[in-house]
């Protein structure tokens, strides 16, 4: 049904809450695969645009992110880190279900993974370079909420009139609005300014922002914090539309008039566990050394063992 979306999520390796630490230090990860990025959004041809061509030393967004001052580091870390609680309970809820033939699980852990990249995006991290692939990235999300909410919608259809319907339909209106919103603050761009050959890296700017009325770019700390929190809040809307999704497929009408299911509802097989447990190599060198080497026994202790013909008789 979705097959753009199926090749996309088949070599993605899903980030585990771990991925997401919450260090203070704002180091780009340059040399990620594409397994561990989203491929929605990794490339989107504008990487070698020059953001900041009157600065030397600072040519994009995300190393503009970086070169933030550490108050400004710390406001954004305080958003990622309820970002990353968010993500945690996101794990628990539709990580454990298998995607295949669920293109809600699918829909979810791709939305997701962009999320992520946006925030790591507010730290001077992960793929997305400049602030035209934060807007790009932005739009893949909206047209997964799109297809995430015709999906789910056809679930609402078939379930009786009930509160789960009717809480289904209330979540999806949360995606509509925190899609929308994150379209709006995605437009982030930090201030730089050379000043006494010191690159100076502002992120609230409140006048810069006043004498600007092209209203085409956001700039401030205020539209990254708000980018990480209408990322949390979409991420929490995605996990009830999940969690509703499957209560109300479960009251479909016995008689109906559904000849296969939407959605294919299966728990994620556990993770296999050798029977043995696997030695590690350190260990292994270790024995073989071990037992490879052979003394070599001192010159004054082999004389001392040898018999002369003399001495035998």
């Amino acid at each position: 049904m979705l097959a753009c979306v199926t090749s996309c999520l088949l070599h993605v390796t899903y980030q585990t809450s771990e991925d997401l630490d919450t260090d203070t230090e704002f180091e780009p990860v340059e040399d990620m695969t594409m397994e561990t990025r989203s491929r929605s959004s990794a490339h989107t041809g504008e990487h070698g645009v020059d953001e900041y061509p009157d600065i030397s030393g600072i040519t994009n967004a995300r190393e503009a992110m970086r070169k933030m001052t550490e108050e400004d580091k710390r406001k954004i870390l305080q958003q990622v880190e309820l970002f990353r609680r968010e993500k945690m309970t996101f794990d628990n809820e539709v990580a454990k279900w298998d995607d295949a033939g669920n293109d809600i699980i699918m829909l979810a852990k791709h939305m997701c993974m962009i999320m992520l990249e946006m925030t790591d995006f507010t730290r001077g991290r992960g793929p997305l370079k400049t602030t035209m692939d934060v807007i790009n990235a932005a739009k893949k999300i909206s047209e997964a909420g799109t297809k995430l909410d015709k999906l789910t919608r056809e679930i609402a259809e078939q379930c009786p009139e009930s509160s789960t319907k009717q809480d289904l339909l209330a979540y999806l209106q949360r995606i509509a609005l925190y899609c929308h919103q994150i379209q709006i603050t995605s437009k982030v761009k930090a201030d730089v300014q050379n000043i006494s050959g010191e690159l100076i890296v502002s992120g609230n700017n409140t006048e810069m922002q006043s004498q600007t009325n092209t209203g085409v770019i956001v700039t401030g700390l205020d539209s990254a914090t708000s980018l990480i929190q209408a990322a949390k809040n979409l991420m929490n809307a995605v996990v009830l539309t999940v969690k509703a999704s499957y209560v109300a497929s479960t009251k479909y009408t016995r008689q109906g008039t559904i000849a296969s299911p939407i959605v294919v509802w299966r728990m994620k097989a556990p993770e296999k566990k050798p029977l043995i447990r696997p030695e590690k190599p350190e260990e292994v060198r270790a024995k073989v050394r071990r037992g490879s080497q052979k003394k070599q026994p001192s010159p004054i202790h082999a004389l001392a063992e040898f018999q002369s013909p003399a001495e035998s008789v």
